[in-house]
């Protein structure tokens, strides 16, 4: 009896690491399926499955405060998308905490609510960076469906000696199979050229064509028609990112004791970002006995 558990172990381990082979390979079909009234999914690049997010996490779209010239650029673009218009994948650079992925999600979201006989359906698909490599079997499932899809991937960037960004490349721009008129790819990361600095100057200091050693790596970021870069705030703006939160969770405080405390918390985390803003309004909330998501 022993050994036939063992046995049967082993099968079910041999299946998965075939599966899994074949989906590296790109030749499996997902056996993925879009629920009615679910907008969100994560892809499971294994097992070739969406997984259902009922309740996504994220915040309202006004209460990206500071970074509002740049939310009404990706708006515009996922709103002509939404509608069947042309548009552009989109790549979100900068520094961190500055709401990159958040506003992804918001605008998302704020899409769900507007209702306008010329929107389809959209739908938000998140990949995991280490899920690039299936990224064309995902891509091939949704090619003839009527929805049209947001694949989104945060914090994308590539380390050395990865060979995955090709299969992006591909994917993007320039691919026999290309991206399917139905879905746009939205990435965020802290660099803008999706690869460490050392590792573009690297191949520039050794190749014997360095401009064409280095194109290889620089021009993933090219795919991208849109690239939008957050960058640090100043004091003027974190503070008006604190109030915002502050009004709309309403957290009742003099405006010179939010001032005091909110210049105090950046201070001790020597940063000024929307995500010390909105971590500084959840410590007040406690303070002020208030429970905030």
């Amino acid at each position: 009896m022993e050994n036939t558990d063992q046995l049967s172990t082993i099968s079910a381990s041999l299946d998965k690491i075939a599966r899994a082979l074949e989906t590296m390979a790109g030749n499996t079909e997902p056996a993925v399926r879009i629920e009615e009234g679910v907008n969100a999914y994560l892809w499971d690049g294994t097992d070739q499955v969406l997984r259902p997010v009922r309740s996504v996490n994220r915040i309202p779209l006004d209460l990206l405060e500071g970074v509002s010239h740049l939310r009404d650029i990706l708006l515009e673009n996922t709103l002509a998308f939404a509608r069947g218009h042309g548009a552009n994948n989109a790549l979100l650079w900068g520094a961190r905490g500055m709401g990159k992925s958040s506003m992804v999600k918001a605008i998302h979201g704020h899409i769900e609510t507007i209702e306008e006989p010329g929107i389809s359906r959209l739908i938000l698909i998140e990949i995991a960076r280490e899920d690039i490599a299936t990224l064309p079997a995902l891509l091939r499932f949704l090619l003839n469906r009527t929805e049209r899809y947001i694949i989104y991937c945060d914090d994308l960037s590539f380390d050395k000696d990865e060979s995955s960004y090709k299969a992006l490349k591909s994917v993007l721009d320039g691919g026999i199979e290309g991206r399917p008129a139905n879905t746009l790819f939205y990435a965020t990361s802290n660099r803008r050229h999706l690869m460490p600095r050392d590792m573009i100057e690297n191949e520039r200091s050794t190749a014997i064509n360095p401009s064409e050693a280095v194109e290889e790596k620089v021009s993933l970021s090219d795919r991208f028609g849109l690239w939008i870069g957050f960058h640090n705030c100043d004091q003027d703006t974190y503070l008006a990112m604190v109030r915002n939160y502050v009004t709309h969770y309403q957290i009742d405080i003099a405006e010179d004791e939010l001032r005091a405390l909110a210049i105090e918390w950046s201070a001790t985390r020597g940063s000024r970002s929307g995500r010390v803003a909105i971590q500084f309004v959840r410590h007040l909330a406690g303070l002020k006995g208030r429970s905030i998501a």
